[in-house]
């Protein structure tokens, strides 16, 4: 008997499929999947978050096991995400409903952190570089002979 939900899916089937759904929602900040699928991951990023925010060696192997060895990964769990909920004990993900998916008519949501997290790095505004614009000299081509016709008058 199978603990939880089985989608459809064989057991390494439905492994990998929760696995890259958890790698995109902590590499993106949201995701959107059918309802079905964000319910089945919900419980294993809370429990991933709490792990993140012990912050020891072993909870850092336990999360780098679970997310397939992907240093980072585990740096983006580690440090931005378990940073914005310090502070919260549960709740971590929100779901949001969407309009039904028009092929299947299948319940779709948008599973997102429930805090604000910005995952990408600020970046140095630098001042644009002013590039020369250099006309290419014409090619220097061969001049073809031309023959002319001599006409007598």
């Amino acid at each position: 008997m199978v603990f939880g939900r089985k989608l459809s899916r064989g057991r390494k089937a439905r492994e990998a499929l929760f696995k890259s759904l958890t790698e995109a929602l902590i590499m993106r900040g949201a995701i959107t999947t059918t309802k079905a699928k964000a319910k089945a991951i919900q419980g294993d990023i809370d429990k991933l978050i709490t792990l993140s925010k012990k912050d020891s060696v072993a909870a850092r192997r336990k999360a780098s096991a679970i997310l397939g060895n992907n240093r980072q990964l585990v740096l983006i769990l580690f440090g931005k995400i378990a940073k914005a909920f310090g502070a919260r004990t549960s709740g971590f993900t929100r779901m949001i409903l969407l309009p039904r998916r028009k092929g299947d008519n299948a319940e779709m949501a948008r599973l997102e952190w429930s805090e604000k997290i910005s995952l990408e790095e600020k970046k140095e505004e630098k001042a644009p570089i002013k590039k020369e614009v250099v006309k290419a000299e014409p090619k220097k081509t061969r001049k073809t002979r031309k023959t002319t016709k001599k006409t007598k008058e």
